[in-house]
């Protein structure tokens, strides 16, 4: 009995200096850190784009980037967090269309012929709408057996000029993704 009552005293002590207050410590501020999170962690079709690599074709700035996923269509649209448009947008799809069919079904009429861009591919700039500057347009039917375009959509304030430069670069920058693989 004594040894049940020396131990529970000896719990007693030695809780008793855990019960004591802590002192307080100061802890710095925390200065808030931008990480740049690559486009292609948003899935779908954005794992074939980099912001990187955007600037470096078209010179457009973007750092947002939201995917989509629709059977077998994989979509992606990139814009800058602090503006709508300028917007890009990529969209691919696995398809077992030929050359011909696509020149049938899919070439778009006063497209322009685009070469060393997959099998076949265009370009085509497209009117201003009631919420958004013309658009530039390149599409292609990849090697392997993928829809693909990507679509620049300028802001309300841009001209036919602008879409048709924003479609040059369009190209290139089509030429870079059509060798990446999802």
């Amino acid at each position: 009995m004594h040894g049940r009552i020396w131990l529970a005293g000896a719990v007693v002590a030695l809780t008793a200096g855990c019960a004591a207050k802590a002192e307080p410590v100061a802890v710095p501020p925390v200065e808030p850190v931008t990480v740049e999170v690559a486009a292609a962690s948003s899935g779908g079709a954005c794992r074939l784009l980099d912001f990187a690599v955007i600037a470096k074709h078209t010179g457009g700035r973007f750092d947002v980037a939201a995917a989509s996923d629709r059977g077998d269509t994989h979509t992606c649209v990139v814009r800058a967090e602090q503006a709508i448009l300028p917007e890009l947008t990529l969209t691919v799809t696995e398809t077992s269309i030929d050359k011909s069919t696509f020149t049938l079904d899919v070439l778009p009429d006063g497209a322009k012929k685009v070469t060393k861009l997959g099998q076949i591919a265009y370009r085509r700039t497209l009117p201003k709408t009631a919420k958004a500057g013309p658009a530039a347009e390149v599409g292609w039917l990849a090697a392997d057996g993928r829809l693909a375009s990507l679509t620049w959509t300028c802001s309300r304030g841009s001209d036919k000029a602008a879409a048709e430069a924003a479609a040059s670069k369009l190209v290139t920058l089509a030429k870079t993704v059509d060798t990446r693989r999802m």
